[in-house]
């Protein structure tokens, strides 16, 4: 299985030299207050456990053979106004990447539930009397990954949204949503592989390195190389041959 890790597709932030006639904080303006050290104390460690959660659910997939990739992706919508942003990535409130293999693409969202049980009933996922729209989400990422995929390669690719859970807690299930797929992260490497095969291993590999460009996420407005024909010696559309009947 090849892993590829998520490559920016946003510049680096470039510090602007200080002017000279610019005042220097003072010590208190610096120090962070204590409702800031405890608003970022708890977001390094939900950054921390939705980060354990994808990794649980990476394991279930190491033994699924070279013919497998899994790709790191920007689950956020990358525009003009969040390639100014450079903590779009911190908006994900959940772990997800993609799964490409001979069975087809998979959008994987990654839910940590811990030890609360969870209900499922259809569209509705229930935690700790809590309704969260993880199947929604799920939905609108595989949506959103078939048009940059299919946008870049130039015909129509279908991915499938896949819900993993990631936790300890007793999961009920009084009937499954349709068109999103949904198991345990210890059950998902059965569930990617029991569609068959449908693509081939080249096909998956090729897939994988669309996926891995930043280029894809991006929203372009032009059409694919792809869709052009194009004639050598400097030739132009209009002068083809004309057929004669």
């Amino acid at each position: 299985m090849t892993v590829f890790a998520e490559r920016s597709a946003v510049p680096a932030k470039r510090a602007l030299p200080a002017s000279p006639s610019a005042p220097l904080p003072t010590l208190e303006a610096a120090r962070p207050g204590p409702m800031d050290w405890a608003r970022r104390r708890r977001a390094e460690r939900e950054a921390r456990r939705i980060e354990a959660a994808g990794a649980r659910a990476l394991s279930q997939l190491d033994h699924l053979g070279p013919s497998w990739h899994v790709v790191d992706w920007p689950r956020t919508e990358l525009t003009e106004s969040t390639m100014l942003d450079l903590d779009y990535q911190s908006r994900d409130e959940r772990a997800g990447f993609l799964a490409i293999g001979p069975s087809g693409l998979f959008a994987v969202t990654v839910a940590d539930h811990g030890r609360s049980r969870v209900l499922i009933a259809g569209d509705v996922v229930q935690i700790n009397g809590r309704r969260p729209s993880y199947v929604a989400e799920a939905r609108r990422d595989a949506k959103r990954a078939s048009r940059a995929l299919s946008a870049a390669v130039g015909h129509t690719i279908p991915v499938a949204p896949v819900l993993t859970f990631v936790g300890s807690g007793v999961i009920s299930v009084y009937g499954l949503p349709k068109d999103c797929l949904v198991a345990t992260h210890r059950e998902l490497d059965r569930l990617l592989v029991a569609g068959g095969n449908r693509i081939s291993p080249a096909t998956a590999e090729k897939l994988s390195r669309v996926a891995q460009a930043p280029s894809t996420w991006l929203n372009a407005p032009y059409r694919s190389a792809a869709d052009y024909r194009w004639y050598e010696g400097g030739r132009m559309a209009a002068d083809k041959r004309a057929s004669h009947r």
